[in-house]
């Protein structure tokens, strides 16, 4: 069958269901993203007065979900996409419900260990597009998933820091356990891709594949980018209150927000502009994100926090942008499944390190510490990238 005909009998897949699918992880997310940078409000509840093990738990999930997310993805391929993003909402929502009933760490533990290992929600449901979808469609459509969980990203850590006075971050995990399963009501109205056709045109693109060389590099920016970004997360809250004494919780989630916010405003147009050279943007991505991140270190204002914060939004825009195009180029001829799990792996596995080395520097240097490693590792990761690439990865289409 050649690709024509599959581009007709493929049964119709557009704006509509690329935004269904986004809006389901948007709210499955609400809790997952948003939650965690309160770990050092929840933790004192829990026995843990001094919140040492923030760090450590934040990443708890990550461990898990980066564990299972290479087996998810093998079996959607194999059972079928909309099933397995189906188990990982509910999953998700049975997690949540334990994270808000726990009246312990031990506990709280093991409900952070199910979400990583029952969740998933963003591999399935980049696996489920990438069945659907391909070249310029899929990286537009990765960059609105990425949109989705800056979404969450933005307004969760409001919404938490204002609910607080009335609702403990602690408990919101129980109520908020309703979102994923409002997503999983809205998910089983959207259809399968179908197997066999998708299988025929996979087989004929196969030849036209980006080479080996192009999906080890994707994973090891993946890596790379995750941990640069993510470092700073767990203690930014701490951050913001030692450099700005008697913030409110709300002035707090704002800023840890604004980054996110870069994103979701400037996204679309980042993407038209670096599609066609996502080396280039990726480049300049993690050289805003080393500058943003050596400027956490000295920024003692309100306004020069929010200017740090707004660069890094920059680099982080531009970095996520020029991966969704690689992922959706490494993604042609390729089971969508398999290839998103193992992305995810790295991605999670990213998080992983940043969350261990958050917590060891913080420890022992104090909250600026992650951001200053993160730079670090952002500013090593600029030269790797202008490296010339391997002579036959394709870096753009």
């Amino acid at each position: 069958m050649t690709a024509e005909a599959l581009a007709v009998s493929r049964p119709a897949f557009g704006r509509r269901q690329v935004h269904a699918v986004a809006a389901c992880y948007f709210v499955a997310s609400f809790a997952a993203l948003g939650l965690p940078p309160y770990f050092t409000e929840i933790l004192p509840e829990l026995g843990d007065r001094a919140a040492g093990w923030a760090g450590v738990l934040y990443v708890v999930p990550t461990v898990f979900s980066a564990l299972a997310a290479p087996l998810w993805g093998r079996l959607a391929d194999r059972f079928g996409r909309k099933r397995l993003l189906l188990r990982a909402q509910l999953g998700l929502a049975v997690s949540f419900l334990l994270a808000g009933c726990a009246d312990s760490l031990p506990m709280f533990t093991v409900a952070l260990v199910l979400q990583g290992i029952l969740g998933g929600t963003f591999a399935a449901s980049n696996g489920y597009l990438g069945a659907a979808l391909d070249g310029p469609r899929l990286s537009k459509a990765l960059t609105l998933m990425q949109g989705s969980a800056r979404a969450a990203l933005v307004l969760a850590p409001i919404v938490v820091g204002t609910l607080s006075p009335w609702l403990s971050p602690h408990r919101q995990y129980a109520l908020l356990a309703v979102l994923p399963l409002a997503a999983a009501l809205l998910l089983a109205a959207l259809p399968e891709p179908p197997e066999a056709e998708e299988t025929a045109e996979r087989e004929a693109e196969a030849a036209g594949a980006a080479p080996s060389a192009a999906l080890r590099r994707l994973y090891a920016l993946e890596f790379a980018f995750v941990f640069s970004t993510v470092i700073s997360f767990p203690y930014l809250i701490a951050l913001v209150e030692e450099r700005l004494p008697g913030a409110s919780a709300a002035l707090s989630g704002l800023l840890f927000a604004l980054p996110h916010l870069c994103y979701l405003l400037t996204a679309l147009a980042v993407h038209r502009a670096v599609h066609t050279r996502p080396r280039h943007g990726i480049a300049l991505g993690f050289a805003l994100i080393a500058l943003g991140l050596a400027g956490h270190g000295v920024a003692d204002t309100l306004p020069t926090l929010v200017a740090v914060r707004l660069l890094l939004g920059a680099g982080l825009t531009l970095g996520m942008v020029g991966l969704s195009v690689l992922a959706a180029d490494c993604a042609r001829g390729r089971a969508p499944g398999g290839m998103f799990g193992s992305l995810e792996f790295f991605s999670k596995a990213g998080a992983v390190a940043a969350g261990v080395t958050a917590a060891v520097g913080s420890a022992r240097f104090g909250p600026a510490a992650p951001v200053l490693i993160g730079g670090g590792m952002a500013a090593l990761t600029v030269f790797a990238t202008l490296l010339p690439p391997h002579p036959r990865t394709r870096w753009s289409h």
